[in-house]
Formats: C-alpha cells, structure tokens, sequence
C-alpha cells in the first residue's frame, strides 16, 4: 500500500474550506509550516494564532515569516493548546473556520517534551466549543513514540463522544489501518 503524507491531507482538506479574511489556529506550532500555511489560506486579512510551549517554537515560526506581508495576519503565544479558550478572543468563539493539531515532540527538538493528553484533551473541547459551523479540527497523532499511544487513544475516544448531529469525524491512516500507524483525524462541525 502507497504511504500517504496526512499532515498534506490535512492541507487539502483545510484549502477547501479557509478563505482569506478566515480566522485559524495552529494549536501546536513546531517548526512553523502549518502556521505558515494557514497565514497563507486566511491572508493578509485574516488572522492565524499559533500555540506552542517552546521558545525555540515561536522563534523559529517567527523567523519563516520574516518581513512578509503575512506577519501581520500572526499572533504567536507561548502558551499551552490547553489555554485556548483564554488567549483566543471571546468575540471570535464560534468563528474560528480550521484548528490544526499536529501532536507528539517538536521534530529536531528535544524528544522528552511531548503533548500530554490531559492539555490535548482540554484544548480539543475548547476547539470544539469555539469552532465555527461548517469549521474543521486536523490532529495528527503519532502513536509510534513514548506516550503517543495513550493520547491517540484518548483521542479516539473523545471523537467517539462527540454528538453525531453535530460533528463529522473521519480517520485517515498513513499506510495500512494497523495501530501504530499516524493518523489523522478530521473532525467537521456541521451544526
């Protein structure tokens, strides 16, 4: 079976729905590319905010994004995903059109820090609060590395519990559907 890349399914699937003007999130920014390309989908009249828990996180977000006009769109917070419902606006609860997630340790970054399930679980009911109608939430998990298979499966099970008449969710496997594998799960507000 041809190995699929998940977080360019999740670009796909976001494209289709961000428009410029949009507001999005990236609730774990790592090395800065889903940041940068969300600010790419919503800019430069939208607005991206962009949570990661390192510092070396939001530098190196900040430096992709230089002098371009697409900084002005950013707001990066050295925050936990967990503190979404405080450090995103009131006023833009329930406007918020695409909440990406991509879990585990920050890639060429120290391996012992890695998100948690209990602040994943936390930021993905507040996501799930605060998303607009027609709105989608990406979360790649890896549950190949310490850690990563509990909060995949907690992760699983929190979508299991989502009311059906008012969200989506689907799981895409990057190679055959076997439990170590990343995956991708894509959760659509429909009401």
């Amino acid at each position: 079976m041809k190995r699929i890349s998940l977080v360019n399914t999740a670009h796909d699937l976001i494209r289709d729905i961000l428009r410029p003007g949009d507001i999005a999130i990236d609730a774990t920014v790592g090395n800065g590319h889903d940041t940068v390309f969300l600010a790419e989908q919503v800019g430069p009249s939208g607005r991206v905010y962009g949570f990661d828990i390192q510092q070396t996180a939001i530098d190196s977000t900040r430096e992709k994004f230089g002098q371009s006009e697409l900084s002005d769109c950013l707001t990066l917070l050295l925050a936990s995903h967990a503190e979404m419902s405080e450090k995103i606006p009131a006023d833009l609860h329930g406007k918020i059109n695409a909440i990406m997630f991509n879990l585990g340790y920050l890639p060429g970054g120290d391996k012992s820090l890695i998100t948690l399930t209990g602040s994943t679980l936390s930021a993905l009911s507040t996501a799930s609060r605060i998303l607009a109608v027609n709105g989608i939430i990406t979360l790649l998990a890896y549950p190949g590395h310490q850690g990563g298979d509990q909060e995949t499966d907690q992760v699983k099970i929190w979508c299991e519990r989502l009311n059906p008449e008012q969200f989506k969710v689907s799981t895409r496997y990057s190679t055959a559907h076997i439990e170590s594998a990343p995956r991708l799960f894509v959760i659509s507000k429909i009401s």
